[in-house]
């Protein structure tokens, strides 16, 4: 039981929101409440989940407990921010994330900003580009997270060297600015 409480301990959790819906019945209303939580280790493991109970608690711990066992790992990139830009969408929610450079913040809107925070990125700039509802935004972040990849990963699948493709970008973005 103690080992289990340290692996808990290493995570970090943020309530997105909690929605609180009413039924009818014959003596009044009764209340039940849904909660978004989005669970992170800050070192590029993230994992949200949706619980759901007729008490804020128990559905927070509900959300927590899907959110740690829906965890994926994302590729960051000097441990801070992306390797490289990338969308996503869920539904009508869609994301743009951009890797920025040190110092610039997360610059994001409120359920984008939670899951960076327990993601561990530091640097980042996004955009909402579609629906306001946080259950769709965090599927799209997640979406975009889950195209990420590595130049590590891409070097591997083309057969060439990480310096190579590395190298690749920064002739790339010297060859733009001589052009501008």
């Amino acid at each position: 039981m103690r080992d289990n409480q340290e692996r808990d301990s290493e995570f970090v959790d943020r309530l997105v929101h909690i929605n609180r819906v009413a039924k009818v019945v014959k003596g009044g209303r009764r209340f039940g409440f849904a909660a978004l939580v989005v669970v992170g280790d800050q070192k590029g493991r993230v994992g949200f989940g949706h619980g759901k109970a007729r008490e804020v608690p128990e559905a927070i711990r509900k959300a927590t407990e899907q959110a740690k066992r829906q965890m994926i790992r994302v590729p960051l990139r000097e441990a801070r921010t992306l390797h490289h830009d990338v969308n996503g969408r869920h539904g009508a929610g869609k994301v743009l994330l951009r890797a920025a450079p040190a110092g610039t913040g997360i610059i994001a809107g409120g359920p984008m900003r939670a899951v960076f925070e327990t993601l561990g990125i530091s640097d980042i700039v996004a955009k909402s580009q579609g629906s306001a509802n946080p259950y769709n935004m965090v599927r799209a972040t997640f979406d975009a997270l889950k195209n990420l990849e590595s130049p590590r990963s891409v070097a591997a699948r083309r057969g060439l060297k990480v310096s190579e493709i590395q190298g690749r970008r920064r002739e790339s973005d010297v060859g733009e600015t001589a052009s501008a």
